[in-house]
């Protein structure tokens, strides 16, 4: 399987996004042979730049792909042949490491089942063979590790490429996949998808699934899905990933349409509330105004009503639910850790960041948790009820524009590193605490040349809504031929 006619060129092979790829593997175009084997040359070739992928499971593509080839089911399923790569935080592949971008599981056990999401994307005829990288437990919005080192922004080498899925937003942003699995706690999808020029979708809460050992991280707050440089292969990823896994007591109900077939329609004329205030109270870049501002004009000029809106939401409960939740979900972490080690954690083997949050985990009550699992529904309640007047948010997904590396990372003190993220957390938080479904769309470009994405957010399930829009924004301005300068 190494002839030439197994190649595919580096040009070729950026020209395709995953749907494009899937059909030409469909009509014998192309071989999942071939695009594996182009992905894997694009990995060594750019990867040393950006270090987004950390772990290489090449011998599982290899295995997957000769399974099939003898089953002769090559070109079955959606996403046939198509290279993945995984995020390396709590999504777990048979036989390889997972590591949340912690020391303190560098020596782990491999995996002995795959996650459920892994299960649904080698269904639909995936090639997984790698893991990107993660800043530790997901928790700053960079991509950072004392484990794996710093994840460089394809579009700046300086600057960050976001987090916590900035190894996935680098990947693809970088042309080694056309699309990389994510995770979103607090903005993880969409922050990196802003500073990297990318589409990324925060679904709805409990939307995709995160078992079979889970069913939930922290509250339902994050979620699963992707990063892409086309809307079309979110929603088709979507399409695949989506739906109730056997035993998670979470359930909702299944779409009337394909989130592929409502990319493909007409959003009509939308009433969409813009909110140009963060709500941590920092003035926006003036780059990112602009690009609102562009935004909005575009918006109208495509028929819909836009008008300023006020959020109905304290932003401290905001802030203090989501991070009494997350800082309870690390000490939890920490403990089952420990356990199995049957010792504490050395200090080195967690980043300054993490060790301070869980020593104020330490003296948390029930009744402090309880009261922030009570929040997230009356923040979610009171959202649902703006969307009674809305069908859309609009907002900056960041106040401003992507920082240089080491300004956000978790190897500092702690009120350093507030004052790193204060700039990335001012809108993208909100959605994760309500539970709405939330998009970043590359709508946009710095002064120096660095992505502006912008921020949509919709009710409860209405996914289909946000596709819609982002279909007709993608026709409208499009974005795909502004590559990374790699």
């Amino acid at each position: 399987m190494s002839d030439e006619r197994y190649q595919l060129s580096t040009g070729d092979y950026l020209a395709l996004d995953a749907t494009a790829m899937a059909a030409a593997v469909k009509t014998g175009e192309l071989t999942p042979r071939m695009l594996l084997s182009a992905a894997q040359a694009r990995c060594n070739a750019v990867n040393p730049l950006v270090n987004a992928v950390n772990m290489r499971h090449d011998e599982h593509a290899n295995s997957v792909l000769r399974a099939r080839h003898h089953a002769g089911s090559e070109q079955l399923g959606a996403l046939a042949g198509v290279p993945m790569l995984l995020k390396d935080l709590n999504t777990y592949l048979t036989g390889t490491l997972t590591t949340n971008g912690s020391r303190m599981l560098a020596d782990t056990p491999p995996a002995t089942r795959n996650s459920t999401i892994v299960q649904r994307y080698e269904a639909a005829g995936m090639l997984i063979f790698g893991k990107t990288t993660s800043p530790e437990y997901g928790l700053t919005t960079t991509t950072e590790s004392s484990l794996w080192g710093q994840t460089r922004n394809p579009w700046s080498l300086a600057h960050s490429a976001g987090g916590s899925s900035g190894g996935a937003a680098a990947a693809v942003a970088a042309g080694i996949v056309p699309v990389a699995h994510a995770t979103d706690g607090g903005g993880s999808i969409r922050i990196p998808a802003s500073y990297c020029g990318l589409f990324g979708l925060k679904p709805t809460r409990y939307r995709t699934p995160q078992g079979p050992d889970t069913f939930e991280g922290w509250f339902g707050a994050s979620c699963g899905h992707v990063v892409s440089r086309s809307v079309r292969d979110s929603a088709l990823l979507l399409d695949v990933s989506h739906g109730h896994e056997k035993g998670s007591p979470y359930w909702l109900a299944p779409q009337a349409i394909s989130y592929s077939e409502a990319v493909r329609r007409s959003p009509g004329s939308l009433r969409i509330g813009v909110v140009d205030q963060a709500m941590t109270g920092l003035e926006l870049d003036a780059d990112i105004r602009s690009v609102l501002n562009t935004t909005v004009d575009l918006l109208l000029g495509l028929g819909h009503r836009v008008d300023p809106v006020t959020l109905p939401v304290d932003p401290q409960q905001v802030y203090g639910a989501h991070g009494a939740v997350g800082a309870a979900a690390l000490l939890a972490a920490v403990r089952d850790r420990e356990t199995v080690l049957g010792r504490p954690l050395h200090a080195d083997e967690l980043e300054p960041v993490s060790r301070y949050l869980v020593n104020n985990a330490t003296s948390a009550t029930a009744e402090n948790l309880y009261r922030a699992r009570r929040s997230f529904e009356l923040i979610g309640s009171r959202m649902e009820h703006l969307f009674d007047d809305y069908d859309l948010l609009l907002s900056p997904v960041t106040s401003q524009i992507t920082p240089e590396l080491k300004v956000a990372s978790l190897d500092q003190d702690y009120p350093h590193y507030i004052q790193g993220i204060i700039g990335s957390i001012g809108y993208s938080v909100l959605a994760n605490v309500s539970g709405q479904p939330s998009m970043s769309v590359p709508l946009g470009t710095s002064s120096s040349g660095l992505p502006i994405g912008m921020m949509f957010s919709a009710g409860w399930c209405r996914e289909d809504l946000l596709f819609q829009l982002a279909g007709q924004l993608e026709q409208a301005s499009p974005w795909a031929d502004r590559r990374a300068p790699l």
